[in-house]
């Protein structure tokens, strides 16, 4: 959780007026485009210090090491090998991937937890770089701007990786991994990444296999969120039909499979020994939800939602949903504390307060709090100073009706609001992977028994190794599992 930032638009530093015809790289064809290489490159570094900024990257000098090397030799066997890439995990349960004009490219721990091979990582990142050395964004920002709709052009070449739509961030980024192109582009990214999986020496067939990963990603959340009462993600809107039976997929694959050597490798092993040991669902720099309750040891809080709450972590905020999806409470990170909680709700313009603010401490720290309505809803708003920061704490529901039905739940969950303890601290250590080998007879049921993943745990096993929605474990078979 992080407070939000204003995202300036790279895009409108274009230099105006500038347009060129340039050859595609990899067609060979010509395209119209408003931005040398050398302004694409900077694009994407000024981008990355943003995205830098937004999100954490996962701390671990292996994995990252892994990645980019990865990474690095599909690039140089790429269409544009004399550019510089960067690769990095973002420390984000997303599952997703983006590239940035001009090399920039990140894929999320959220989707490394489901990719069973280094032949699949590499087909993620090779997808990216399709993208990069077709120049996707480039062309996509030209005709935005011969458009004049520079505004929306950042959407086409960032994913948002970590929260809901709605803050600042957003507004300006897509949707999931692989689908902010539009089919054409995409089947391309995809074309191209089999190409460099085959010249690289590893099988193309695992692009099939990724996006076998995220089609069964999307038909399991369209059961959670039966469950939940909430709409479903997408992981990839690009095929109606399971990826094994698209046949202009298969087709636009198939020259990466003729140029492949016989023995095109995967690396298993490989792969599974450098997650082995890697977090799995939240980490402790973004906080930890257990039971409805929220641990953030980074910003050094506890706080508790209602039973029964659908409780999710985004990058800017924490936010519980009632069973009925009729009321929500909300935990935002705001600014520097400076004078009064009360002081500071009437100096902030988020909504129009009137003089109804009242002071309070909760488990010791100053707070404020008023009621007020926004867009007609009833709004609970109360700032908590802590460590030197003003927390805010957001009830909204439907109706005043139903307001006042949830204000209990509403009152709890702001005054559970306290300073982490020690033993918190320990309690709520992070869920890791751990690589298993199947002994005779287990089955995923057995596992699931003693998996802290809830009453999903055997889809979740499956589908992290690649055996959703009915498949049994073999003897002897490297399995991943979470504890």
């Amino acid at each position: 959780m992080k407070p939000l930032f204003k995202l300036w638009l790279a895009a409108m530093v274009l230099l105006p007026g500038l347009s060129d015809c340039a050859t595609n790289p990899v067609t060979g064809n010509p395209n119209f485009v408003t931005m040398t290489e050398s302004q694409e490159i900077n694009m994407g570094r000024q981008f990355d210090v943003e995205v830098r900024k937004q999100y954490h990257v996962y701390q671990s000098p292996d994995l990252q090491k892994y990645v980019n090397d990865v990474g690095q030799k599909l690039a140089h066997n790429s269409h544009r090998p004399n550019i510089a890439y960067h690769f990095t995990v973002l420390d984000s349960t997303q599952v997703n991937a983006f590239a940035l004009p001009g090399g920039y490219i990140y894929i999320t721990r959220g989707l490394i937890e489901y990719l069973n091979s280094e032949a699949e990582m590499g087909a993620v990142l090779g997808h990216e770089i399709g993208h990069v050395t077709a120049r996707h964004s480039v062309q996509q920002i030209s005709a935005a701007t011969a458009t004049n709709i520079v505004l929306q052009v950042t959407s086409v070449f960032v994913p948002y990786v970590g929260s809901q739509a709605g803050s600042s961030l957003s507004n300006l980024l897509g949707n999931a991994l692989l689908s902010g192109y539009g089919r054409e582009h995409e089947l391309e990214a995809d074309h191209l990444g089999a190409v460099y999986l085959g010249r690289t020496g590893y099988d193309p067939q695992a692009m099939i296999k990724v996006l076998t990963v995220l089609k069964n990603q999307e038909l399991f959340d369209a059961e959670l969120a039966k469950q939940e009462g909430r709409e479903p993600n997408t992981y990839h809107g690009l095929f109606a039909t399971h990826p094994d039976n698209d046949t202009r997929l298969k087709k636009v694959i198939s020259e990466g499979q003729d140029i492949a050597r016989p023995d095109g490798v995967e690396n298993r092993e490989a792969f599974l020994q450098h997650i082995n040991g890697m977090t799995f669902g939240d980490s402790p720099e973004q906080g930890i939800i257990r039971k409805g309750k929220l641990y953030h040891s980074e910003l050094g809080l506890v706080m508790q939602f209602p039973d029964g709450w659908r409780v999710r972590n985004y990058a800017d905020h924490v936010q519980a949903q009632s069973p009925t999806n009729d009321a929500g409470i909300e935990l935002r990170l705001g600014n520097k504390a400076e004078g009064s909680p009360a002081d500071y709700l009437r100096n902030r313009q988020l909504f129009s307060f009137g003089e109804d603010i009242q002071s309070l401490t909760i488990n010791g720290l100053p707070a404020a709090t008023t009621e007020t309505s926004s867009q007609g809803k009833p709004v609970k708003v109360t700032v908590i100073y802590f460590n030197n920061r003003a927390f805010f704490v957001l009830g909204v529901a439907a109706s005043k009706e139903v307001f006042n039905r949830y204000r209990e739940n509403i009152n709890a969950t702001t005054m559970s609001f306290h300073a982490i303890t020690e033993a918190e601290r320990v309690s709520s250590r992070p869920l890791t992977i751990k690589i298993i080998t199947a002994r005779p007879g287990v089955s995923y049921a057995d596992l699931a028994r003693t998996s802290p993943l809830g009453k999903n745990a055997e889809s979740y096993l499956r589908l992290i190794n690649a055996q959703y929605p009915s498949g049994e474990p073999e003897q002897g078979q490297k399995l991943k599992i979470v504890e």
